[in-house]
C-alpha cells in the first residue's frame, strides 16, 4: 500500500500557516482543527517546515509563555522530511520511527499534496490487517 492509498481515504487537506505568523496563530490553528501539527510555508507559499505540539511544548518550557508571541518561523523544525505519495507505507512509517517525528507532509514535484500522521499510517495497516483477516475467514468458511 501506498501513501496515495491513505491519503484517498484520509483526504488531502493540509493546514498551513505562514513563517511570520506568530505562534499564538499557530497554536490556535492546532486546537481548532484537532491536529498536531501545521506546515509552515515560506513568502513563495511553498513548505519551510513544520511545526508541532511538541515544538511548542519545548518552547513554553525553555522559554515561558512569551513564546506565544513570537512569529512561528522561530521554533518551526527546519529540516522538512517529507515523503511522496507513490511511497509505500511502510518505508514512510520506517522514516518516521528513525526521525522520531510523529507527521510527514506529503510532496508531489515540489507541490505539498497531503500530510499524513503516524496514527493515518496505523489506522491504514490496521484496516488491511482487518480486510486480510476477513478475507481468510471467508475463505475458511467457504472450504468447511
Amino acid at each position: 500500500m501506498t501513501i496515495a492509498d491513505v491519503l484517498q481515504e484520509k483526504g488531502h487537506r493540509v493546514v498551513r500557516v505562514r513563517e511570520t505568523d506568530s505562534v499564538r496563530a499557530a497554536v490556535g490553528k492546532l486546537a481548532e482543527h484537532r491536529i498536531g501539527a501545521v506546515v509552515v510555508e515560506d513568502a513563495w507559499m511553498k513548505p519551510a517546515g513544520i511545526f508541532s505540539e511538541r515544538d511548542f511544548l519545548n518552547a513554553v518550557a525553555t522559554r515561558g509563555a512569551a513564546v506565544l508571541d513570537l512569529p512561528v518561523g522561530a521554533l518551526m523544525s527546519h529540516s522538512l522530511i517529507s515523503c511522496r505519495s507513490k511511497d509505500r507505507v511502510d518505508d514512510a512509517m520506517a522514516a518516521m520511527t528513525q526521525a522520531r517525528i510523529r507527521h510527514l507532509p506529503v510532496i508531489d514535484g515540489g507541490d505539498l499534496v497531503g500530510i499524513v500522521s503516524i496514527g493515518d499510517l496505523v489506522k491504514h495497516r490496521l484496516d488491511e490487517k482487518a480486510l486480510e483477516a476477513n478475507v481468510l475467514l471467508d475463505l475458511a468458511r467457504m472450504r468447511a
